[in-house]
């Protein structure tokens, strides 16, 4: 038996495609047999089994496909040949398109935007005016927010946060350390879009200048600032200042 059904006397026209309210012809999940979820162009849009589901003002359309347990909610679209599967969530305004995949535990909320053949993955959470593409891969527990781009064939892993303006289009745009310090966490430093170097370190958000003089201030004559000044300069040296932008940036 089908678990939806479109209903035929609710839909919409959305730049030149006819979308469809979807309506719960069994209960699953958090949805009860005659809930209406959020729209579609066609029953090939959300897996007729498992629990996924499209809620409220969302829109799934195109070739694109929500399955296993995933959810699509808010004003959120996902279109194109995308796909959002596993335990994903997309939701407020956010945009799934393109060839690109959400799945996993991952979360693309806020205004931000996945596509080209980007993929998030795991634990990841894309969000704010976000934007991931090209090639680009997000995944374990990494964050990518603010206003920051990942793109190209860059990967942010780990529990890497790419933040603020920064701009990742490769292995050389940031680095994550870790376990490190008194409360092993991790150190994340990326370059951000005017060159200059930022650093995510605990509570402390700065330039890596400012973090340097913070390091001298609080671990003046202990290990953990003998380790931290060593790591400063891998950073610098990694980090090397680049001339101009590098490809891949149309958005």
């Amino acid at each position: 038996m089908k678990k939806f059904e479109l209903v035929a006397e609710i839909s919409k026209e959305f730049f030149g495609r006819k979308l469809f309210r979807i309506r719960a012809m069994i209960s699953f999940g958090n949805v009860q047999t005659g809930d209406l979820g959020g729209w579609v162009e066609s029953e090939s849009n959300v897996e007729q089994s498992g629990n996924a589901w499209v809620y409220g003002n969302a829109q799934v359309y195109g070739d694109a496909w929500v399955y296993g347990n995933a959810k699509v909610y808010g004003n959120a679209q996902v279109y194109g040949n995308a796909k959002v599967y596993g335990n994903a969530q997309v939701y407020g305004n956010a945009w799934v398109s393109g060839d690109a995949w959400v799945y996993g535990d991952a979360w693309v909320s806020g205004d931000a935007k996945v596509y080209g053949n980007a993929k998030v993955s795991g634990d990841a959470w894309v969000y704010g005016n976000a934007k991931v593409y090209g090639n680009a891969q997000v995944y374990g527990d990494a964050w990518v927010y603010g206003n920051a781009k990942v793109y190209g064939d860059a990967w942010v892993y780990g529990n890497a946060k790419v933040y603020g303006n920064a701009k990742v289009s490769g292995d050389a745009h940031w680095i994550s350390i870790g376990p490190i310090g008194s409360e092993n966490g991790f150190l994340t430093a990326f370059r951000q879009r005017d060159n200059s170097i930022m650093v995510r370190r605990g509570c402390f958000s700065g330039t890596i200048d400012e973090f340097e003089s913070a390091v001298n201030d609080t671990h003046s004559d202990n290990q953990h600032g003998d380790i931290y000044r060593a790591l400063i300069l891998v950073i610098k040296l990694r980090l090397a200042e680049v001339e101009g932008e590098q490809g891949g940036d149309h958005a």
